[in-house]
């Protein structure tokens, strides 16, 4: 028996959030669902920030969330460990500020570790939902790690958004998977075959409180595209129009993968430009956002499958008025899933990510500004550019209002090795590092440059070929 409106099943433990608050111990190790900004608990947060105790929390994320817990718990002092993303400014601070530790890993494995234990004894999962009973809970926006969260926390409190549609349901299909050596291989055969139920189901004996809540997400705000942004676009247009005519596995399906942020929107905005004569085009990725609205609406994408609904404002209204429409042509499945290596292989992904900058020899840093300053950590970038049968790096060329190159001699923190992408896209061309030696590669990134840096690139690469090797590297840069 449910309630009326058939959110909470009755006699459930329903309170308010500063009791629910109290359920977590000072040092307890707290999963908050959330992935691409959506889908976080909201209210729970922000009493835990409020609260008048002494806490040192790790709080751990499938993915980015909203200012209730990446700003309020923060400012409050209340976290001393954060794992293992976070897009917002006061966190990175705190981070960058070494006043919270920080450790980012991919999130195609970063379940399994929760549930092995790796960043502590999983203490209290803190999960929003759109409905929830006895033993089972429906997720909101966002799926992310959620499931495996849900089977590694002691306790589990949820709270129950009504600002978003019960019909979300109908979007997620929740798989979750044994731990290793019992795992089997995930049964799909078709990006957007559903193989699990909309619920995560868990042992009844966990679930601790129930927490109502109104509260929006805190999405992402995509600015408008800039004329970088736009050349980019159109540039990968040219070369996916090409790749089309010359790749044979693509000559039937293709598989596309953009990465999270103003400039992957773009990109999926440019989608309807391509020419994919009578291709079936299909997204498997593990964001969706506002550009694949629009794809999906034109009939140029037949499906897509994400683990997040990171969607802006507006993207949510339009997609929460036609859930059910959507839902024909949109899964969400469990981070796990969708950003499983063997199926990013298995469906031969074309994945397009971005990066802080990328080196002569194809090394790309995407995580930290300088090497040193933490932007957000590495996702999912690093799960899909190993495995995609064609990984492609998109960025400007440059950064600072044109005065920093973002193509380097050699990058200060390494994310994606020269082995892990195929590609390199700014504004000014395609590096295609396919068969390349490194010497050159050199040449090809110094074509994609900037052309106010393209003179002091050369004079590196003809002081490193003077050192010699088959890599060509100068011992007085690297010693700087």
């Amino acid at each position: 028996m449910t309630n009326p409106d058939d959110r909470i099943a009755d006699g459930l433990p329903v309170t308010d959030e500063s009791t629910a608050a109290d359920i977590v111990d000072p040092e307890d190790v707290v999963l908050v669902s959330g992935f691409g900004g959506v889908g976080y608990p909201k209210r729970v947060p922000i009493a835990l920030a409020d609260a008048d105790r002494d806490l040192s929390l790790t709080v751990i994320s499938g993915g980015g969330v909203g200012g209730e817990i990446d700003d309020a718990l923060i400012e409050a002092n209340q976290v001393a460990r954060r794992f293992p993303f976070q897009t917002r400014r006061i966190s990175r601070a705190a981070i960058n500020e070494d006043e919270v530790a920080f450790h980012d890993r991919h999130i195609s494995r970063f379940g399994d570790e929760v549930r092995l234990g790796d960043f502590g004894d999983p203490n209290v999962a803190i999960v929003e939902a759109v409905a929830v009973g006895e033993d089972w809970l429906i997720p909101s926006t966002s799926i992310g790690h959620t499931p495996s969260f849900v089977a590694a926390a002691d306790r589990l409190v949820v709270e129950v958004n009504r600002r978003q549609p019960r019909a979300l349901e109908h979007v997620h299909d929740v798989y979750q998977r044994d731990l290793p050596p019992n795992r089997e291989p995930i049964p799909i055969t078709d990006p957007v075959e559903r193989i699990g139920s909309p619920e995560v189901t868990f042992d009844a004996g966990k679930l601790a409180a129930i927490v109502e809540t109104d509260r929006p997400d805190d999405p992402y705000n995509f600015r408008e595209p800039t004329v970088v942004d736009t050349t980019i676009a159109d540039t990968l247009r040219s070369f996916l129009e090409a790749e089309l005519e010359r790749n044979p596995t693509l000559q039937d399906r293709v598989h596309l993968q953009f990465g999270v942020g103003s400039l992957g929107n773009a990109l999926m905005g440019a989608l309807s430009e391509i020419d994919f004569g009578d291709r079936t085009v299909v997204y498997f990725g593990e964001v969706f956002q506002d550009g694949l609205l629009n794809a999906i609406d034109e009939g140029l994408l037949s499906g897509a499958s994400a683990t997040s609904l990171a969607l802006s404002v507006e993207g949510q209204k339009r997609l929460f008025e036609d859930v059910d429409r959507y839902a024909e042509h949109v899964v969400l499945r469990p981070a796990d899933v969708s950003n499983n290596p063997a199926l990013i292989d298995q469906f031969g992904v074309v994945g397009v990510n971005s990066a802080v900058d990328v080196d002569l020899y194809g090394n790309a840093n995407a995580t930290h500004i300088g090497g040193t300053r933490l932007v957000n950590g590495i996702g999912g970038g690093g799960d899909f550019n190993r495995n995609c049968r064609l990984g492609i790096i998109a960025l400007p060329s440059t950064a600072g209002g044109g005065d920093i190159s973002r193509i380097v001699p050699a990058v200060p923190h390494v994310d994606h090795t020269e082995h892990d992408h195929s590609v390199i896209v700014t504004e000014h061309g395609v590096a295609d590092l396919r068969g390349l030696s490194p010497t050159e590669r050199m040449d090809a990134m110094i074509d994609v440059t900037h052309p106010d840096f393209r003179d002091d690139l050369r004079r590196y690469r003809d002081r490193a070929l003077e050192d010699g090797g088959h890599v060509p590297l100068n011992a007085d840069f690297v010693s700087r």
